[in-house]
């Protein structure tokens, strides 16, 4: 079981561990103590229903309907310029600041809506789980442990972003901490849907 579950783990946590929209959403919300444990268990939920698809077998869907590539292409190219482009506009008016713990400053409907066109969306969410970790499950004599093993990397990188992100309020205090993470998450934004456009 082991010797499954454990390279299912390693290279599910190395991939999850690139900065992307979705890992740039969670610290943001973790940042600000928001509705982080509906955000991380989405986050994590999401990836188990796609490793565990790519596990089974459903990595061919790309190959069977050759649209669903290119729509996932551009039409996650599009809400990333757009996502982009609210951060940039965040980073150009400054002035927030982390405050108060119970402050709030949108709804719990709203960031799911938003995480869940971050996920969805983003074709390199397909690579990842449907294809790369699918593929690469069919290498190792048990593929559900393996599935098992990416899926808990899945589950622990979330909750440690989530979670661990309240370390960096101090840093988050001061309003310019915040401009640079909104221009750094917009510059992301962009770079990803460069490359989805690209390709």
């Amino acid at each position: 079981m082991f010797t499954s579950l454990l390279p299912g783990f390693a290279l599910s946590l190395t991939l999850i561990m690139a900065i992307g929209a979705q890992n740039a959403f969670v610290l943001r919300q973790g940042l600000r103590r928001e509705h982080v444990l509906p955000v991380v268990l989405v986050c994590a939920a999401s990836d188990a229903v796609l490793i565990m698809s790519g596990v089974a077998g459903f990595g061919a869907l790309a190959e069977a309907a050759p649209w669903f590539g290119p729509l996932m292409r551009y039409g996650g190219a599009a809400f990333l310029l757009w996502y982009g482009w609210r951060n940039a506009v965040s980073a150009w008016q400054g002035g927030e600041a982390l405050e108060a713990e119970g402050q709030s400053t949108g709804s719990l409907r709203k960031a799911i809506l938003t995480l869940l066109a971050l996920t969805w969306l983003n074709p390199h969410v397909y690579l990842d789980t449907l294809v790369l970790l699918g593929s690469i499950s069919a290498q190792y004599p048990d593929r559900l442990s393996f599935g098992i093993g990416a899926v808990l990397a899945s589950f622990l990188f979330f909750f440690s972003l989530g979670y661990g992100a309240r370390l960096l309020a101090p840093l988050f205090a001061r309003p310019r901490s915040w401009q640079v993470l909104d221009a750094i998450i917009a510059v992301t934004m962009w770079a990803i849907a460069i490359k989805l456009l690209a390709m």
